[in-house]
């Protein structure tokens, strides 16, 4: 039937709707090299989650933690990456790797393992880049030669922060979400979400203070971190703080590129901190160069997986999204050196570098603002660094492959900024914001969830909602929402539950014909539809009628929806008079709002053919 194809009924705020794992055995030599310890469990705690898109392992039989050159070398170690594993014991060690999923790993392999280890650990598809940490390079340089993932022999620590430091920053140019229009539906709505968490007013001190709470709950967060982000958050801007070495950038780019709710929730005021620096700058730089016409170009390197860069490629001519905040450079030489090609001779990558052409004339009224963050960046700008806001969006000029006799994976893409003065985007988005008018802030967001059949999320979400609630239609409302959620999912008794909340408290609050008791009913009378209780479904169907017909007008959609949802009831217990009668008023009043051809037309229309074979 057609039923999935047409929209619910919604209140007041329209509904929206690996790899292969290594084989987990060592050789016998491995076994035999591992040895056990009783270092403290903070160190020799399991992998696990992390806020950041990489954490990193360490792996020597002989360490020593009483050694105060062990201490020093991990606290500095610590203002790379927030996250550090310590393994003594190598079989252990490649269990707990084989299982990571999300996170790149960076690995120190201490000089009495690496050449019984390396061979087989380089095939854990997660791990990212090795470094041999040894006394003698001379003995570890030949072998290492042909294992790429070997980023290089060190026999002082000191080189290797510097090491990681610049892969650290190469796997989170990886690892940023990219959306593409016609393949991914989060694409369709990358510039309502971020207006969407732009558009949230919460108090920014209380949130500021949750926030510092919830990284005192995490494991791998430094307490001297989170105590300045606390002391200092104020001393400093948001683009400071976001190119810093501190969890901040590392939480927020975790959240956004996962969609995390937990995390973007609780990291709202951040993303509504730095995107109005970003655009303050904007301004200030673009009013400075006014007159300016000459079109310049801004560039990133960085590793594409083989299915996202193929997917660039049958998307060429039209638009994607970079789902974060966006880090470019007016360095062509440092894009390719340090990001693009490296990534390149990755197998599991293609080396990627963007070109980016902004048009001065257009970038004032473009919607997606963007800034040099020199004078405000953490550190030295060498990359001369261009910071683009959330969700900016380009059209994919030209895709080609640059020539290198070393490898047949480096490409260049050309990108176009496109805002406001782009007809196909601005009809797109004019589009979609009057399909979402009638929601705002988080709420909003939980609908685009909906959309986009991210359901697990947007439970979260109106779970976090509904706990915060402090007013009785806030906590219906969000019922309301968690049933039609739940029943997206399939989980009947579970929807029917929140919709009777819902229901409850919507009944003490209005009057008999308010629109809301009808939403609440038509919820409850799909989830008695699927339930098999056909006769509970009917009921609720024609109470939500009667409200329905007192409330909006007799060619209101929603009420085509209603008559839907009656017609196949009387279906479902056999009465195909009423059926036919329902659903052909259902296709005329559909005939009269949509075209044609559209997909629910024909749906009806097959559905109606069906009914009539049965009488």
């Amino acid at each position: 039937m057609d039923k999935t194809n047409l929209k619910t009924i919604a209140s007041d705020s329209s509904l929206l709707s690996t790899t292969n794992k290594p084989k987990k055995s060592l050789s016998s030599s491995l076994s035999s090299a591992a040895k056990s310890t009783d270092t403290s469990a903070m160190l020799h705690r399991p992998v696990h989650q992390t806020f950041q898109n990489f954490l990193l392992v360490w792996l020597d039989e002989n360490i020593d933690e009483s050694k105060e050159e062990f201490q020093k070398s991990l606290s500095d170690l610590r203002h790379i990456v927030a996250s550090i594993t310590i393994f003594t014991d190598a079989q252990e060690c490649f269990t707990c790797l084989s299982d990571i999923k999300d996170e790149k790993i960076l690995m120190i392999v201490s000089d009495s393992l690496a050449q019984q280890v390396v061979p087989e650990f380089q095939a854990i598809p997660q791990l990212d880049s090795i470094y041999v940490f040894c006394t003698n390079q001379l003995v570890h340089e030949q072998w290492t030669k042909k294992i790429p993932k070997v980023k290089g022999v060190y026999a002082e620590i000191e080189l290797i922060y510097e090491a990681l430091k610049m892969d650290r920053e190469r796997c989170d140019r990886a690892l940023i979400s990219i959306s593409f229009n016609g393949i991914d539906a989060l694409f369709t709505y990358a510039q309502l979400l971020r207006e969407t968490l732009l558009d949230v007013e919460d108090d920014d001190s209380k949130s500021i203070k949750e926030f510092i709470q919830y990284c005192r709950l995490q494991d791998d967060i430094d307490e001297d971190e989170i105590q300045k982000i606390e002391r200092e958050y104020d001393c400093h801007t948001p683009i400071w703080w976001y190119t810093a070495p501190y969890c901040i950038n590392s939480m927020l780019n975790r959240g956004l590129r996962q969609m995390n709710i937990d995390i973007i929730f609780k990291m709202g005021f951040f993303i509504r901190h730095l995107h109005r620096h970003i655009e303050s700058l904007h301004q200030e730089q673009q009013s400075s160069k006014r007159g300016t016409s000459a079109k310049f170009q801004v560039f990133r390197g960085q590793g594409l997986s083989v299915e996202a860069f193929e997917n660039m490629k049958k998307t060429k001519g039209r638009l994607m999204s970079f789902n974060n905040f966006l880090s470019t450079s007016r360095n062509r030489h440092i894009s390719v050196k340090q990001f693009a090609r490296p990534a390149a001779f990755d197998l599991n990558s293609v080396g990627i570098l963007f070109v980016i052409t902004i048009d001065p004339a257009h970038s004032m009224a473009s919607s997606t603002p963007f800034a040099e963050v020199k004078s405000v960046s953490f550190s030295e700008d060498q990359e001369e660094e261009i910071l683009f806001t959330t969700h900016a969006i380009f059209r994919i000029n030209r895709v080609e492959r640059i020539e290198d006799k070393h490898t047949y994976r480096f490409w260049q893409v050309d990108l176009t900024l496109i805002g406001n003065q782009d007809n196909d985007f601005s009809k797109l988005m004019t589009r979609i914001r009057e399909e979402h008018s009638s929601a705002k802030g988080w709420p909003r967001l939980g609908l685009i969830l909906i959309e986009v059949e991210a359901f697990a999320k947007a439970a979260e979400l109106f779970n976090i909602l509904l706990e915060k609630a402090t007013y009785d239609e806030d906590r219906a409302d969000n019922n309301f929402q968690l049933g039609w959620v739940h029943y997206n999912m399939g989980e009947y008794a579970t929807a029917l539950t929140f919709y009777e909340r819902a229901l409850d408290i919507y009944q003490q609050m209005f009057p008999p014909n308010d629109r809301k008791l009808a939403n609440s009913y038509n919820g409850i009378g799909e989830v008695y539809n699927h339930m098999g209780e056909y006769l509970k479904a009917l009921s609720f169907f024609e109470r939500a009628l009667d409200v329905l017909k007192i409330t909006i007008s007799l060619n209101h959609p929603d009420l085509a929806y209603l008559y839907n949802n009656i017609g196949l009831v009387y279906d479902n217990i056999g009465d195909y008079s009423n059926a036919l009668s329902f659903l052909e008023k259902t296709l005329d009043m559909r005939q009269k709002s949509l075209p044609s051809a559209h997909p629910i037309i024909a749906e009806l229309k097959r559905n109606i053919e069906n009914i009539k074979k049965k009488l």
